[in-house]
């Protein structure tokens, strides 16, 4: 048992110093999404930690295996879409990415494992109803 226990410490140790890249990119107000203050407020609440490069890192990020998994999430996240460089995407692509909000804000967005921590994250229907009419997507 005691040996078990020391062979655990020493691997929880080791896992330590591989450390994910947990990095805000800099990014300009000019390329930020521009929506009425009610959506941005929804937005930062729900969805900026994974979705744009003001991502808040919280203590537990910095401990081996979670800041694993959660800078992977926020990469994943960022990749899907980042309200950061909103206006970079083509108006194509910005269309694909509302249509991409107007399903997943019901499907399964923000994560559970995200609102497990984050509860202020969790969107009423009420919230889900208004980004949904804000995207302008047709049913």
């Amino acid at each position: 048992m005691k040996r078990t226990l020391l062979i655990f410490l020493i691997v929880f140790v080791v896992m330590q110093f591989i450390r994910p890249t947990q990095q805000n990119a800099k990014t300009t107000k000019e390329l930020e999404l521009v929506a009425s203050s009610e959506v941005m407020q929804i937005f930062q609440t729900s969805c900026y930690d994974c979705h744009s490069n003001s991502t808040t890192w919280p203590w537990y990020s910095q401990v081996a295996p979670f800041s694993w998994v959660i800078a992977s999430h926020v990469e994943n996240g960022r990749t899907a879409l980042n309200f950061s460089t909103w206006q970079e995407y083509p108006k194509e692509k910005q269309e694909e990415k509302l249509k991409s909000i107007y399903k997943k804000i019901y499907a399964s967005m923000p994560l559970e494992s995200y609102t497990a921590f984050h509860k202020e994250a969790q969107l009423t229907k009420e919230q889900r109803e208004f980004i949904r009419e804000w995207t302008g997507v047709r049913k």
